[in-house]
């Protein structure tokens, strides 16, 4: 099994520049150069239940210079001096301006334009090439994909932020009115503190949900945090649910629809990563937190609403597809730890169905905060996975 933490911007500019010093060496020496990398790809994922996040094995991808992957390995080269000027100077930008600075340098200097990229979808993956090779995160290289970190609600918690200049900053949660806290995408610069003692943390699938509960009042009766995921958990999202795991030490609930896609795709990348960034789920993933629902027997229980999953719907079959494809092959769902978690799995396509968060609002229409008492009830009496 291999770990990975972060580097420092010194170690990662000394292996960046013995790379291009063995690439140079190799060609004065008549001698293809190769690049290798480590393979982010399910068949490369290992899963440790001590650990609680995915983790890249012992497979590289090999990448030698013939005429086939000298536009590849160019690029690469191209890019890196482009990343690697960011980190001296101390600048930032994201996967998308970075492709634009990559079509201005190209404009300039026409001798560069067989490199030049068609999508970004080209500049996209040659920027997590480049961090496959070195073996460090896109963040570390001033990249960052989403600098939002999932709107925050809280009563009680104090975030201190280092800033770039070393100064800190303080925001107390309990401050911001009806606004939301929004962690930037450096996770390593907050240190988080509360001024009594927190409960649990909630984090929401819907972004909306999240602020609906809030606006009833939720961290006003209770000490909590609230987090609107919004969606599939960016690393921003992951990095500030994993911070508030290991400096607070509060039970994490996570609560999104019962369908199959939300299980695989937002649920277990926040919990466990993705295979597609192995390198990084060290510090962006949150092993602790716990899948409140919508579980199956709460469809039962609280009589909620839910679709029956017709074959006409190629998102959902796909989603099911993938579920089976899941339990066969994901180390993750395959683990004797999340046994519980491949059941619900199992119900899916057992039962074809598919329930959203917001049914629980159905439950008692005409009393407002019947969404925090289920949520309290189901924490209160251990009923999650």
């Amino acid at each position: 099994m291999v770990k990975y933490s972060l580097k420092s911007s010194k170690s990662i500019k000394k292996i960046a520049m013995d790379l291009c010093k063995d690439v140079f060496l190799d060609l004065e020496n008549a001698k293809r150069p190769m690049l290798k990398a480590t393979k982010c790809s399910l068949d490369n994922s290992l899963y440790s239940p001590s650990l609680g996040y995915l983790t890249p094995g012992s497979k590289k991808v090999r990448t030698e210079l013939n005429v086939s992957s000298v536009k590849k390995m160019s690029r690469a080269i191209f890019m890196l001096d482009i990343l690697l000027r960011n980190v001296d100077v101390g600048g930032v930008n994201t996967k998308r301006e970075l492709y634009y600075i990559c079509k201005g340098l190209l404009k300039q200097n026409q001798e560069l334009k067989p490199l030049d990229f068609d999508e970004q979808s080209e500049s996209d993956s040659i920027i997590d090439f480049i961090c496959e090779i070195i073996e460090c995160y896109r963040e570390e290289l001033n990249c960052f994909a989403n600098d939002r970190g999932g709107q925050t609600y809280s009563k009680q918690l104090v975030v201190t932020e280092t800033l770039p200049g070393g100064e800190k900053a303080i925001i107390d949660l309990s401050k911001l009115g009806t606004s939301p806290f929004m962690p930037k995408n450096r996770p390593q610069n907050l240190k988080l503190e509360s001024k009594k003692p927190i409960d649990f943390c909630l984090v929401v699938e819907s972004e909306g949900t999240a602020n609906t509960i809030v606006a009833n009042g939720i961290t006003n009766r209770h000490n909590c945090i609230v987090v609107g995921a919004q969606g599939v958990p960016s690393n921003a999202v992951r990095g500030w649910v994993k911070r508030i795991q290991d400096q607070l030490k509060v039970p994490i609930f996570f609560l999104g629809d019962l369908d199959a896609y939300t299980l695989q795709n937002i649920y277990r990348t926040l919990k466990a990563g993705s295979a597609s960034s192995l390198i990084r789920n060290a510090d962006f993933s949150a092993p602790d937190v716990k899948f409140l629902g919508v579980l199956p027997k709460d469809v039962k229980k609280y009589d909620l609403f839910s679709y029956d999953v017709k074959e006409t719907d190629l998102g959902e079959m796909r989603a099911l597809k993938k579920a089976k494809d899941a339990l066969n092959n994901d180390p993750f769902f395959k683990s004797r730890r999340n046994s519980g978690l491949s059941k619900i799995l199992h119900w899916l396509l057992e039962n074809k169905k598919r329930c959203e968060q917001q049914a629980i609002f159905s439950v008692r229409p005409n009393d407002p905060l019947t969404f925090e008492k289920i949520i309290l009830d189901k924490i209160e009496s251990g009923s999650y996975v």
